[in-house]
């Protein structure tokens, strides 16, 4: 099964797919910022609730998109 197929993603799948350091990711985590389930040691993050968490806290008039 590929990693992530299951809607479920990794820290480091996530750090991957929000394009930010572990480091930051772990932060945002302990500050419980981030929709996410400890499972033993490690954390887990459902692909859905992260989607929507992105929507939810997106500034308001923006895209989403970078401008350069």
């Amino acid at each position: 099964m590929k990693a992530g197929s299951s809607g479920v993603l990794t820290l480091d799948e996530l750090s991957a797919y929000l394009k930010i350091s572990k480091s930051t990711l772990y932060k945002i985590v302990r500050e419980g910022k981030i929709p996410c389930q400890k499972v033993g040691r490690h954390w887990r993050f459902r692909k859905a609730a992260i989607d929507r968490w992105l929507e939810e806290t997106k500034p308001e008039g923006t895209s989403g998109r970078e401008d350069r």
